[in-house]
């Protein structure tokens, strides 16, 4: 006969919190709020329900950042407990606002308490840098909202270099990984402007955007921020925080670039005025003095020379930007996830190739 084990009630606890903390790791139940309260403005204690079943929640009040009331439904990120007083109860680590109504129940409060603080001062706000040149962009590189941005910003005027932090933008940890990514182009101060950017989603998507801890970093973020987050029609407390707001990731690239187009067609409408002005002067100078014509013509074809020489090397800096032009020269374009074994495509003047990236290796150029 197998003798039993026989556990002290210590033990016991021990072995039920290590069984339940390896088969339930991070575990994510969510239900409606009851009984929530406070206590020793460091605890937060409350129920999550759902119909007859209920568990007892217990976390540390700093890991809470969303405002949370009864009657709220919320999906918490938790570890299942057994105290030392035999109850069963989940540690939170996070906790988020669930469904439309709750999510704007909780952005009210928070929106609220920061705008008392004056953390969405209009004077905080900053604009673009002149002469911009750097920017940082935080979004996940896999979302249909960065290959929009991506896209417009090739269109247009170009010439900028971007460093890209990527993240996640939805989901309980996306918080946390947005609020490294700014924190790290804070600290390095390498760019002039900080992009984050989301394409569209529900309510229950966009709500990362609403967390107390990321809205913070935005507002005290030393470099600038503009966020392209959602739709036109939504607006996130990141929103609010940034110094610049865009309507879509797409109108972020329109707000941080010229558009080549624009630039073309206001040479040449600059090269009609100045034609019309020119008319207009010879025409007034002749019917003035007919003795002032030869010096006329000749002041006119200086102003015109010049104007010619500084509209060719216009249009010859915006040829230079012709990507085919950069594949002439003996240049190629890669695209892809840069990870060790990734899969680049690498474009020439001639071929299209893709390479498995077999090592990756930081320059070192100091």
């Amino acid at each position: 006969m197998t003798e039993q084990i026989v556990y002290s009630v210590q033990d016991f606890q021990a072995v039920c919190n290590q069984i339940m903390e390896t088969a339930f790791s991070g575990v994510i139940v969510e239900g409606e709020v009851a009984s929530f309260k406070e206590n020793q403005g460091k605890y937060i204690f409350f129920d999550l329900k759902e119909g007859d079943a209920s568990v007892g929640c217990f976390m540390m009040k700093f890991a809470l950042r969303f405002p949370v009331k009864d009657g709220m439904k919320v999906r918490v990120r938790a570890v299942p407990k057994l105290t030392k007083w035999g109850k069963f109860s989940l540690t939170v680590q996070a906790i988020v606002p669930v469904g439309e109504g709750d999510i704007k129940k909780s952005f009210e409060l928070l929106k609220k308490k920061l705008t008392a603080e004056g953390l969405f001062a209009p004077e905080k706000k900053r604009p673009i840098p002149a002469n911009l040149t750097k920017i940082g962009v935080i979004s996940s590189t896999q979302a249909a909202g960065y290959a929009d941005f991506c896209k417009i910003l090739n269109e247009r005027w170009g010439g900028l270099s971007v460093s890209v932090a990527h993240t996640q933008v939805q989901g309980m940890v996306a918080a946390d990984q947005i609020i490294k990514a700014l924190n790290y182009f804070n600290e390095r101060g390498e760019v002039q402007i900080i992009a984050i950017i989301r394409g569209g989603g529900s309510a229950d998507d966009l709500a990362v955007f609403n967390d107390e801890a990321l809205v913070r970093a935005v507002a005290a973020s030393k470099i600038p921020v503009i966020t392209g987050i959602g739709h036109e029609i939504d607006t996130s407390l990141c929103d609010l925080a940034a110094d610049i707001v865009a309507s879509t990731p797409s109108n972020v690239a329109q707000m941080l670039t010229r558009d080549k187009k624009e630039i073309i067609n206001a040479v040449r409408n600059d090269i009609i005025r100045t034609q019309k002005l020119f008319n207009l002067r010879i025409d007034e100078k002749i019917r003035r003095n007919r003795e002032e014509l030869t010096q006329i013509e000749q002041n006119i074809v200086v102003k015109i020379t010049t104007e010619l020489t500084q509209i060719q090397s216009i249009m010859q800096r915006l040829a230079e930007m012709d990507p085919e032009k950069v594949l002439k020269r003996g240049y190629a374009i890669l695209a892809g996830e840069i990870k060790q074994g990734g899969v680049v495509k690498i474009t020439t003047e001639t071929q299209n190739l893709e390479a498995e990236i077999k090592k990756i290796e930081e320059r070192n150029d100091g």
